[in-house]
């Protein structure tokens, strides 16, 4: 008996080293987080995919979870996704990064998803946009580019990695209205994420993009990349740029992020999840990364950031009402 309850313990204790290998986190079993994956609703080198794989590395290397898998699902400015995760309903082991782009994405798209139907799960951060142009651009200075604009703005084409509704699409609307462009004027074309939407900014098939400004840190750092202003109320550290307010135009804009799961998940798995989030929010690694980004802390999880969602659904469908977009 004693030698079958050693064989048997050391076949448990196998077990356990496999299941830990194979990426199930290390939390307990009962909070319902097994294999977590992480789904980004655009394509690879955006600011979610960014945001996504910086804070699952973070996680993993600091045994918040075990492997997260990231995959990135295309189409539609994030529509495609978001139909995707309330397919998954009650499926406890995904998660997917998404923000702004993704409630206007499923507005002009028409569908049906809302993000405030999933599980809200965390909002980790806010960021500014900046008015981005080639290294080589005749617009020296964001006088220069705002003076061409008023002129002709059809002449200014304008590309965002956003869909109508997304952050890259609003704030050069906004702008525009604060500039005195008239908004429906505006030459906006739309790109499937930051990656994309560099091609067509430094192969010249743009005038200017808009843009968060941690998708761009090491084309701006290489200056290949010129940012001609900033959308918050203050300066970014280590952008030479000025803020639109102190150029003259009265506007402050900022985008946000946050992290959904299915909808129809358990509440253990609910708070595992947010749990993992609460802990890479409260890491050393994830303030660096805030800072080297460009990136505001905006943590915000439970009643809170359910209710934010809902008002982000009303903001964006009035303002692409005013538009005459939906």
């Amino acid at each position: 008996m004693s030698k079958r309850k050693a064989l048997s313990g050391l076949i448990a204790a196998l077990v356990a080293l496999l299941v830990v290998g194979c990426g199930v986190t290390r939390g307990d079993d009962d909070q319902g987080l097994h294999r977590l994956r992480m789904m980004v609703p655009n394509s690879p080198g955006g600011g979610y995919d960014l945001t996504a794989r910086t804070g699952v590395k973070i996680m993993e290397d600091q045994d918040i979870t075990g492997r997260v898998e990231v995959f990135n699902v295309l189409g539609a400015g994030g529509t495609v996704a978001m139909a995707r995760l309330m397919n998954e309903e009650g499926n406890d082991d995904l998660m997917m990064m998404m923000g702004l782009g993704v409630v206007g994405a499923v507005y002009t798209n028409g569908s049906s998803a809302r993000v405030s139907d999933a599980t809200a799960l965390a909002k980790v951060v806010e960021e500014q946009e900046g008015i981005l142009v080639p290294a080589d651009s005749p617009f020296e200075t964001i006088d220069d580019f705002i003076a061409a604009w008023r002129a002709n703005p059809a002449d200014i084409t304008i590309g965002g990695g956003s869909s109508p509704g997304g952050p890259d699409h609003l704030f050069p609307m906004e702008t525009a209205r604060a500039a005195g462009v008239d908004p429906k004027a505006v030459n906006y074309i739309s790109y499937d994420g930051g990656g994309d939407l560099l091609t067509a900014l430094l192969g010249k098939k743009i005038a200017a993009g808009t843009s968060g400004l941690g998708e761009y840190v090491d084309q701006i750092e290489a200056g290949t990349v010129r940012v001609l202003a900033v959308s918050g109320d203050k300066r970014v550290d280590g952008i030479d740029a000025p803020t639109l307010t102190e150029s003259g135009i009265d506007l402050v804009f900022t985008n946000w992020r946050g992290v959904l799961a299915p909808p129809g998940i358990s509440d253990d798995a609910r708070d595992a999840m947010v749990e993992a989030l609460q802990q890479l929010h409260d890491t050393q690694e994830w303030r660096d990364a805030l800072v080297k980004n460009g990136w505001t802390d905006a943590f915000m999880t439970g009643a809170d950031f359910e209710q934010f969602l809902k008002d982000q659904d009303e903001r964006v469908s009035s303002t692409l009402t005013e538009l005459g977009l939906v």
